[in-house]
Order: C-alpha cells, then structure tokens, then sequence
C-alpha cells in the first residue's frame, strides 16, 4: 500500500527576557548551577507568580508574525505531571485560552510557497536540567543525576503547526523558516545548539488519498536541522515497513538517536486528559486588548517573506539567499549596514556569509566584538572590484580588520598585499619577462596562445604576487601582438 506522511511539528522557544516568567530571577544560562533561584521557582509553599509583561508582548509578536488571532482574556492552566526537573509538580502553561491560535506561515519550497496552519502560541514555565553522570550522559547509562534550577521558569513560548507537513524535507523548511522569523522579531537568540530552540516532530502514516489521522509518534532530541530531516525520514520509513508487515503503530514518544540514525521508544505518548489540566488560581485572566494589540503589531520589523523578495530584487538567489535569510541578526545588519555605503549587494552577501561568517565561528566572536563595521566592508569590497586587492590578498585585509588592525588601506598597506595595476610600473615588469622567455614568445607566434598563462605565472612571481592578473594579462596579449 501507498502511505502518506502527516508531519505537525511542536517548537518551543525560550525568549530573550531579563528575568523569568513569573518571578524576579535572573535569567543567565552560563550562571553556576542554582544560582538563580527563588521559592517562586522552586514551588515552595506560599510563593506566588507574577506575569513578566515583556514576555507576553514578545509572544503576542510571535502570534502576530505568524498571522494568528490574538485572545483577548488568554489564561493560564497548571499542566500537572511529575518528574524531577518539575518542582511544583505542575507547569504553569496555556490549555483551551492561549495567547495566540489559528495563524499560519508560508513556507518557501522550490520558488513556491506551502502553507503550514498554525494551530497555537502558548506560553508556558521552563522546567530545571538534568544533568545525567556517566557513559554517554544519557539516562539509562547514568550514575546518578544532578538538577539544576536556574532553567526552571525561564519564559517559554510554544508553537504548534497543524498536520500540514508531508516530507522530512518539508519539516526542515519549515523549522528554518520559523527560526528566521523568530530571529527576526529579536525575541529570542534561537540558538539550537544552546537549546534556546527546541523541535518535536509528530508523525504518522495513512494510506494515500485518505483524510483520516493515522497513530501520531512523537519524535525528541533533534539538535539541529539535519537531524530534525534525519529523524523525520526514519520514522516515516519505520512506521511504513510496520504498516507493510501487518503490525500496528503504537501512540509513544520516541528518541532521536544521532549516531544510530534511528528512534528507539522512550515512553507511552500522553493525552490532554493524563495531565488534569486546570486554570491557575493565582493568575488571573490576561486584557490584551485592541489597542495593545495594534501597538505590537506596529511595532513588527520587516519579516522573513517580506526580506526574501527585497533581496530577491536585489539579485540574491540560491545558497547565499537561504545562508542571509538564516543568519544571525548581527549579521543581516552588517550587510544592510554595507549596502547603504553603495556597496554590491551579491559581493557583500558572498563575504558576510562566508569569511565573515567563517572567521566569527573560529574566533567565537560576534561583529560587535570586532573592527568591521560597514563602512570598512564596503571598502573592502570596493578595492577587491577595483583591482586594489587580489581574492587571497582580500581575505588577509579582512582578517587584519576582524582583529582590530584598521580600515582596509591601512591593513592592506600594513601587511604589503596591495595589487599592482599601474601599466607604468607593470609594464617594465611584462618587458622584463617577454625579454627573458624567447621560446614562449616564439611558441605563441606559432599559434600556441595557452603560452600566456605561463607569461603571466612569470610577471606574478617577478612582483611577488602583487600584480593585477587581469591587467598582465591585456599588456602581455597586446605586447605578443605588437612583437
């Protein structure tokens, strides 16, 4: 039988705020463990929430970009279950009332655009970590268990999309393009490898041309893109070669296992019910009112879609649209900071994707920590289209900048990398070297025109790699015409 993926994917995502969700705590992920803790976090008796203001209105943007309907007297629910990291054993989270619902978000695949329904926004309390000891850091292998609070009750926003995912690949485009949407609104750093981000995927089969809901599995512990394509696909292949032998799919949440490549089953998959949700008594009903309503989504910054057709206009097309649209936010100023010094928009995608992008990475920098601003690329940038710099030699004034050496001609002058195409000075060099190679000469009168490169290999090595290549080239073919 032909069998059709349903793909919903649930992301959660820890906003930027100052402090936690319901009490003053400071939020700081490289603090020492449980630091940051208060009794309110730490769900000792008598300790009451508080709404952090900055936290809904980041999440009422959320709910905005994503085309959803504000409610207007959202309420907060206790999620009761019980686990280690959970010291009230209950999460203050949303059920029936979120923030936000019925949104959606076009995702861009192959010059079209699919659109994914978005069924929520909810906000909700971050639990603590557990940090497990032993082989593998994994659960089932540890020693023991440590727990660290400081995490617990960071504001958490999350998004779940309707089952309007198909392919593993599609799954990944959406999540990219969520990310750069969330990027965008600056609410968060979204930093999968930090956890600030996190996917889930639900995934089930049904035979090709049905509307019904096949068994939905949930899928955890996808760090990145890749394994989030990665974990998708092998579900949909397990659950398929199942259905295939005449087994049955079991409703369960299961583990990504990166070096295995596959799922394994952690736990039976719960309902809404196992978790007897019911409002929080100390938190009342929330006014986001019309009127806060249109002060936030006034207050929006141009957003994914909107940025993709500007830079589309532009000439931005293929890997270096997608890597810009997906970089960090220092990154997308940096390059709208250049293009306002009249700089090429193409040139300066390539560099602040790639060597700039390259070269923060190995440094484990940000631009803001650096001497580049967008003045000195667009200068840059300039003297390698003007023939001042060669490709390598760009590169090197780049890095000397990065490091805080100067503007551009100061570096390039600094480290002697500045290319030679005055015809004057050259044109000695080129007199030189013709003079010295008789029988390359004689080779190209005899129609053997390969023989230039060789010439111009002679001129570069004559001026230690200084010289303009396009300009040794014109001198030497008109020089081999004249002779």
């Amino acid at each position: 039988m032909s069998w059709e993926a349903v793909i919903g994917i649930e992301v959660h995502v820890e906003l930027a705020t100052d402090s936690k969700m319901f009490c003053g705590c400071r939020v700081d992920a490289g603090a020492p463990a449980n630091t940051l803790i208060c009794p309110t976090c730490l769900g000792l008796p008598g300790a009451l929430p508080v709404t952090n203001g900055k936290a809904i209105e980041s999440l009422m943007a959320i709910g905005l970009a994503l085309n959803c309907r504000i409610t207007e007297g959202a309420v907060f629910h206790r999620k009761n279950y019980f686990y280690a990291d959970l010291p009230k054993n209950y999460q203050i989270s949303q059920f029936d009332l979120p923030v936000a619902v019925d949104g959606f978000l076009d995702v861009p695949v192959e010059g079209e655009a699919i659109r994914v329904g978005i069924e929520r926004a909810h906000m909700e309390e971050d639990t603590g970590k557990s940090l497990h000891l032993g082989e593998g850091g994994r659960i089932e292998s540890a020693s023991s268990t440590l727990l660290d609070f400081n995490r617990s009750g960071v504001p958490l926003v999350e998004i779940v999309s309707r089952p309007d995912i198909h392919s593993a690949e599609h799954a990944r485009l959406y999540a990219q393009e969520l990310r750069a949407l969330v990027l965008a609104l600056g609410v968060s750093d979204a930093r999968m490898e930090e956890g600030s981000i996190r996917f889930d995927a639900n995934v089930s089969l049904r035979p090709t041309g049905s509307e019904a809901l096949g068994t939905k599995v949930e899928i955890k512990n996808m760090n990145s893109f890749r394994s989030l394509e990665r974990a998708v696909a092998s579900e949909i292949e397990r659950q398929s070669r199942l259905l295939d032998e005449g087994g049955r799919v079991v409703q369960e949440t299961r583990h990504w296992d990166e070096g295995k490549g596959a799922t394994r089953g952690m736990r039976s998959k719960e309902v809404s019910s196992d978790y007897r949700y019911f409002v929080e008594p100390d938190l009342v009903p929330m006014n986001l009112d019309e009127h806060l309503i249109e002060m936030i989504r006034a207050r929006l910054p141009e957003l994914p879609g909107a940025r993709r057709a500007r830079y589309r206009g532009l000439g931005l097309e293929g890997n270096v649209l997608s890597s810009l649209l997906g970089a960090e936010p220092e990154l997308q100023s940096l390059f709208e900071e250049t293009l306002g010094q009249g700089a090429d928009p193409r040139s300066t995608a390539i560099w602040v994707t790639g060597e700039v992008t390259a070269w923060l990475r190995r440094n484990d920098r940000s631009v803001g920590e650096t001497g580049l601003t967008g003045a000195r690329l667009a200068r840059l940038v300039a003297m390698l289209d003007e023939g001042a710099l060669s490709a390598t030699a760009a590169k090197a004034v780049l890095d000397g900048v990065l490091a805080g050496e100067g503007e551009p001609d100061q570096v390039a002058s600094a480290r002697d990398v500045l290319q030679v195409s005055d015809k004057e000075a050259l044109g000695a060099v080129v007199a030189s070297v013709l003079a010295a190679n008789g029988d390359a000469v004689e080779r190209y009168r005899g129609g053997e025109e390969k023989v230039v490169g060789f010439l111009i290999g002679q001129v570069m090595r004559a001026t230690g790699g200084k010289a303009d290549p396009k300009a040794v080239n014109e001198m030497l073919v008109e020089a081999l015409a004249q002779s």
